[in-house]
């Protein structure tokens, strides 16, 4: 991914870095003294049930929400600036979305190159032809002049996608991506999420899909208010912490269950 300017990480410096991150709506406690790191070059899967506060986190490093303590930095610098910068792009689950607004596929895609089009927001032969690679990159060029409400669950998720490679951001956040979504759009992410990653972009993917993770992802974090384990895949999904964050084994076949 290329295109979104501001600070470069050093050498040392992670991709996106949380430290002591506590987000509170009111009296109930969202997020809750979080802390992670995820290097550059990453696809780092965040797994929790609902309300175990992942979309509170994605929408704290958004600046969607202030936290009430801690910090949030991206390539060692301050997230305000590197969202400022274009760095992140944000792909959001579909109930957070208006899906009436009158908008073409090719408008939604479009807003990721907002950033580069002054306060005019006058598109410019460059800003067109990213977001014409941008439709290609997800299949959906065919569809671009279609209402984005028109679309199947899989088709807008991809759309979504879609802005932010347009928007060239370095990294990208996808909340519930696969939620549902077919088959062939769940492969089509997954496999655009692992070519961006080893360009040299950082993913960080909120899923219940625990067996995408060994296609998907290079690391995972099970997430329940905060960070409970961080490491391989392979690790993290082991039964033992899965019940830490489920409160059931939730690899348990439902004829054993019985």
């Amino acid at each position: 991914m290329t295109g979104a300017t501001g600070p470069r990480a050093s050498a040392t410096d992670p991709a996106i870095a949380v430290e002591h991150l506590t987000v509170r709506y009111g009296d109930v406690l969202a997020v809750d003294d979080a802390s992670l790191e995820i290097g550059a070059g990453r696809v780092c899967g965040l797994v929790g049930m609902n309300g175990s506060g992942k979309s509170t986190l994605f929408k704290a490093i958004m600046g969607m929400v202030r936290p009430d303590t801690g910090s949030i930095t991206i390539d060692g610098g301050p997230a305000k600036a590197a969202r400022k910068a274009g760095a992140i792009g944000y792909v959001p689950q579909s109930e957070d979305v208006d899906w009436s607004f009158p908008l073409s596929v090719r408008d939604v895609v479009m807003m990721g190159r907002y950033g580069f089009q002054g306060p005019t927001r006058r598109a410019r032969r460059a800003d067109h032809e990213a977001v014409d690679h941008a439709l290609e990159r997800v299949e959906l060029a065919d569809l671009a002049g279609r209402q984005i409400g028109a679309l199947s669950g899989g088709q807008r998720k991809r759309a979504f996608v879609a802005r932010g490679l347009a928007q060239g951001a370095r990294i990208l956040l996808l909340d519930e991506p696969f939620a549902g979504v077919d088959k062939r759009t769940e492969a089509t992410i997954t496999e655009l999420l692992r070519e961006l990653a080893e360009g040299g972009a950082t993913v960080l993917v909120s899923t219940h899909d625990l067996h995408a993770l060994a296609d998907l992802a290079d690391e995972a974090i099970l997430f329940l208010r905060r960070v409970l384990v961080h490491g391989a895949p392979e690790v993290v999904l082991q039964p033992e912490h899965l019940v830490r964050a489920f409160g059931l084994d939730v690899l348990r076949r439902p004829e054993e269950a019985a």
